[in-house]
């Protein structure tokens, strides 16, 4: 599988649909990256899809790998071996991610290899990326390093192609941006480390990056980038757009929901927030029946402007 430079979360099947369109009409080589809560095997909230179903869906067109596989990554705390174990049979990549969880670093490498052993067991073709984002653990390069060398020792070595290098970056739903202070020598400093043992780098929070902030990060060495929640919020615009003043269903929909609560402070009013609030969470509840009952159809457009944010994105690279 030859690299890839975007992973986009798939928020929507608007999103699924318009990216599979856009690889085969252009050529560019884009993956999907579906979190536990997403698609997993029992049902997620991007469309209802069980893991097998979205890799059907999928069916080969687009590359797809775990993002955040593992224990305490669900909507249930749980080992997440479960998970995995479909995983294993139906995904491409899985990213192994126990470090919030076990933060420690001993604790976090026994998960990583025990996760990593029994998905080699189910199926050795399948490949991993390793270490995680800072919001999760902070890691230094030297951490990367340790974590690199202490996985060097097994057979599954070779079936690593990404560790996860850290900027300092982050993200804010409930602002839309792109937070914290990006440090352009930390990140040369975890390419390095990367190369040195042979595997590709890649950074999650790419959302909400102006181009010049992308073409830095790739000019850097950097191999590849995720994007995930700037997508489902960019379908959300449309329908706010499409819906004018006429939003009380929608947001008491996303109100329901809570999924907006660990995006706001204390002293947010959600009635006096209502658009706010639904461009935080708009994205979440788009499979939830009572939303289906109001959605304009407005597919087309909305696949339409996702398409030319692909497209800008693949004019950095």
């Amino acid at each position: 599988m030859s690299n890839i430079k975007f992973y986009i979360g798939p928020m929507s099947k608007n999103v699924v649909d318009a990216v599979i369109e856009f690889t085969e009409e252009t050529g560019n080589k884009i993956g999907f990256i579906p979190s536990r809560r997403q698609v997993e095997y029992n049902g997620g909230y991007v469309n209802n899809w069980t893991t097998e179903e979205f890799s059907k869906y999928v069916n080969g067109r687009v590359p797809i790998e775990r993002d955040h596989g593992g224990v305490g990554q669900g909507y249930v705390e749980d080992d997440g071996y479960k998970s995995f174990r479909h995983d294993a049979k139906n995904l491409d990549i899985i990213h192994i991610d126990p470090w919030k969880v076990y933060p420690k670093y001993e604790d976090g490498l026994q998960s990583t290899i025990e996760s990593i052993k029994k998905i080699y067991n189910i199926n050795p073709e399948v490949l991993f990326e390793v270490g995680t984002e800072e919001a999760i653990r902070y890691f230094t390069p030297d951490d990367l390093e340790r974590l690199l060398k202490d996985l060097s020792e097994f057979d599954f070595f070779d079936n690593i192609k990404y560790a996860v290098v850290q900027s300092g970056v982050g993200l804010d739903l409930g602002k839309r941006v792109n937070t914290g202070n990006f440090d352009l020598d930390r990140l040369k400093d975890f390419i390095r480390v990367c190369k040195r043992w042979g595997k590709l780098s890649k950074e999650h929070n790419g959302d909400y990056l102006v181009s010049k902030d992308i073409k830095v990060r790739f000019d850097a060495g950097l191999d590849s980038l995720n994007i995930a929640p700037e997508f489902g919020q960019l379908e959300t615009l449309c329908y706010l757009d499409e819906m004018g003043d006429d939003i009380e269903d929608y947001y008491k929909i996303c109100y329901d929901s809570k999924r907006w609560e660990k995006w706001v402070d204390e002293d947010f009013v959600p009635e006096d927030n209502k658009e706010e609030l639904i461009k935080i969470c708009g994205h979440y509840i788009l499979s939830d029946r009572r939303f289906k009952k109001i959605k304009p159809d407005i597919n087309d457009k909305i696949k339409s402007i996702i398409k030319n944010k692909l497209r800008e994105l693949c004019q950095e690279i």
